[in-house]
């Protein structure tokens, strides 16, 4: 019974609660899913060479970031073409940025298009 409980336990920890890009700023220090328009996506082509995915409204308005460092962005491709002004859904924890929520990209798994 002890390792049945345990693994209820676990698989719990995994599922992410899914939000809308614009209730972000209420779920600062949870792990969830974001969902939402991406407004606004810029890559740094020289100095941080970082990727910003804003939504719902472009940079500054934006509600919710999606920001993927340098070091990882050879494994998303090119973000900020293939989901400008599409729905993307981005998981991971919740932080806050200069006053606005955010989630740091490391592993593509972490960004997808929404299921329907």
């Amino acid at each position: 019974m002890i390792p049945l409980i345990v693994l209820i336990g676990m698989s719990h920890v995994a599922i992410a609660d899914t939000i809308s890009s614009a209730q972000a700023k209420d779920h600062v220090g949870e792990t969830a899913t974001v969902c939402g328009k991406v407004a606004d996506a810029r890559y740094q082509e020289t100095g941080s060479h970082v990727t910003f995915l804003n939504f719902d409204k472009p940079y500054p308005d934006h509600t919710f970031t999606a920001f993927i460092p340098a070091e990882s962005r050879s494994k998303f491709g090119t973000p900020e073409k293939e989901y400008l002004n599409k729905e993307a859904c981005v998981t991971g924890k919740i932080q806050d940025y200069r006053g606005k929520p955010e989630i740091v990209l490391t592993e593509p798994q972490q960004l997808k298009a929404p299921t329907k």
